[in-house]
């Protein structure tokens, strides 16, 4: 099959294309770039795969015709190309947030609910074993009663990544720590509970000296429908990790989930640092051995996120041939899209909102 790398001057555009290289499913890739200058840019690495170069995404859907597409733009273009993409009938898979706000993602939405294409964002961490064993041990019911969710999730600096990079441009990003990372956050706790958030209290700031408008660290403070407690701490802070925005070192990742019956939280995101799980638990299947520790290392690949990276994308072609459920929906990024919305509201205002 064909598949298509729509955008070029994105983080992840690189990583995409080296993803669409790696699946045996993928035949042909039909690149689009921003300008001629993007295209001269990366042509001498481009891989054996690369067939057609196009700086017009409507020419390139007309002459290639590819079955599916990730389109990887800069966030406030992103829902006009990705509406083209579904207008077309190519399934997509569009680089999260998908819109800058919730009406932006709605529209997405509404035009993927026009026509047959599937739609998908690129929430891929959901593939990651790690948290899909954190997902099973909640479902198994061995931490009983949900009671809370803590997230810390530290990044390098500002000046590390770039300040006058359009992520930190508001008008072109939207938003800043909260909609390019946190969103991967909210989305993993939806993903691990299988809950929907209920409630959001939020206190953003900009505090790394840049000139910047947008926020570089975040409190929040959230419920799930069942009540559960939520508190994610969000920033662009650790200044002794590296520089450079494809930093494996430059992470703090912990995730701790707390129930009646005992607790388990993750360290390390996996991308070059392995990621270990502890889990303890007064549940009887376990009385054997109640505390164990599991590690987790991605096997390496050139692709996005590694073979997990490989295994997300795979699924959404699976999907896409109807042989599969869709590893992200056009509404899970909705449900996020709603949460950033309320917390950047809630700074604004100083009140928690209510999302049902």
């Amino acid at each position: 099959m064909q598949a298509t790398l729509v955008g070029l001057q994105h983080p992840h555009a690189m990583s995409h294309l080296a993803t669409l290289q790696q699946l045996s499913e993928v035949e042909s890739i039909a690149v689009c770039g921003e300008s001629r200058a993007d295209l001269e840019r990366v042509k001498d690495r481009q891989g054996a795969k690369v067939t057609a170069w196009h700086t017009d995404l409507g020419a390139l859907l007309d002459r290639c015709r590819p079955f599916f597409a990730i389109v990887c733009v800069r966030n406030d273009r992103g829902p006009a190309s990705f509406s083209r993409v579904l207008e077309a009938g190519v399934h997509l898979m569009a680089e999260k947030p998908i819109g800058r706000n919730a009406a932006e993602t709605q529209q997405v939405l509404d035009t993927a609910a026009q026509g047959e294409a599937l739609l998908s964002v690129c929430y891929q961490t959901r593939s990651y074993p790690v948290f899909r064993r954190m997902r099973s041990i909640l479902r198994e019911g061995l931490l009983g009663e949900l009671l809370s969710v803590e997230v810390r999730a530290l990044y390098t600096q500002v000046k590390d990544r770039n300040p006058r990079h359009w992520l930190f441009n508001k008008e072109h990003a939207g938003g800043g720590v909260i909609s390019w990372l946190g969103c991967h956050d909210l989305d993993r706790i939806r993903f691990i509970t299988g809950e929907d958030y209920a409630t959001v209290s939020a206190q953003v700031a900009t505090r790394s000296g840049e000139d910047i408008d947008v926020e570089d660290m975040a409190n929040l403070s959230l419920t799930l429908e069942s009540g559960t407690l939520v508190s994610m701490h969000l920033g662009y802070v650790l200044g002794q990790s590296g520089s450079g925005y494809h930093n494996s070192a430059g992470n703090d990742v912990y995730l701790g989930v707390n129930g009646r019956l005992g607790r388990m939280y993750m360290t390390g995101i996996g991308l070059g640092d392995a990621s270990r799980l502890h889990v303890e638990t007064l549940h009887p299947a376990w009385n054997a051995a109640p505390r164990r520790t599991f590690e987790f290392e991605i096997a390496d690949s050139p692709a996005y996120c590694g073979v997990a990276g490989e295994n997300f994308i795979r699924s959404f072609v699976h999907a896409a041939q109807g042989r599969a459920e869709p590893p992200t929906t056009g509404e899970d990024a909705l449900h996020v899209a709603r949460v950033m919305d309320a917390a950047y509201a809630s700074s604004d205002t100083g009140r928690r909102i209510a999302l049902v």
